[in-house]
């Protein structure tokens, strides 16, 4: 009796692993992991002009383990004349407050509707933060092109248009035989440099 309680019991443990892992497996495969930069948006301020204004930049990260990061600003935004963002104007307050967004969390993507789900954690616009929203997207290429339902600015909903960022080559740091450390850079072309020991 009691090794076929075990054996249920061990049975719906590994069960339970092998959907959680059918799961993550599911998001590493999402054609959405990996990084995104910040192309266009369509969101309009109240006056009708561009919220981010010319040559905006930005990053946003979908990560195999389900996590989320997003960052988008102005490229005119004014730099604090006390060099402190403790000791802003209210001029240099509000630019700096209407000229960025950033937020992360964590999100889902259901792939038969071509939508992923945000669970924001942390943003800095605080109304975001505890909320989920849903966002329509579509891959074409190298182009992420996102519907945002509800922008932060207010206002209708926006098109969002993200480039796939490069991948660079990794470098690690290693130690040589003689205990020095060795910047490794891997790729085609292989070289190394010493650094001082």
């Amino acid at each position: 009796m009691n090794q076929y309680v075990t054996l249920v019991l061990a049975g719906s443990v590994g069960i339970g692993a092998w959907l959680g892992a059918n799961e993550v497996l599911a998001q590493q495969k999402s054609p959405l992991v990996g990084a995104w930069t910040f192309v266009s948006s369509t969101t309009k301020g109240p006056d009708g002009n561009p919220v981010w204004g010319s040559n905006p930049k930005g990053l946003t990260l979908f990560t195999e383990s389900g996590h989320y990061s997003s960052h988008v600003l102005r490229a005119d935004r004014p730099n604090f004349a006390a060099k402190s963002r403790m000791q802003g104007t209210p001029e240099e307050n509000k630019a700096a407050v209407q000229g960025g967004i950033a937020s992360f969390g964590t999100y889902t993507v259901n792939e038969a509707n071509q939508t992923f789900t945000i669970r924001f954690q942390g943003s800095s616009y605080p109304n975001q933060e505890g909320t989920e929203q849903t966002r329509p997207f579509k891959i074409s290429g190298e182009e992420l092109t996102v519907t945002n339902p509800a922008p932060s600015a207010g206002g209708a909903p926006s098109q969002i248009v993200y480039r796939r960022a490069k991948w660079r080559r990794p470098r690690t740091l290693s130690l040589d035989a003689n205990g020095r450390y060795v910047l490794v850079i891997t790729g085609a072309n292989r070289h190394r440099r010493q650094s001082r020991g």
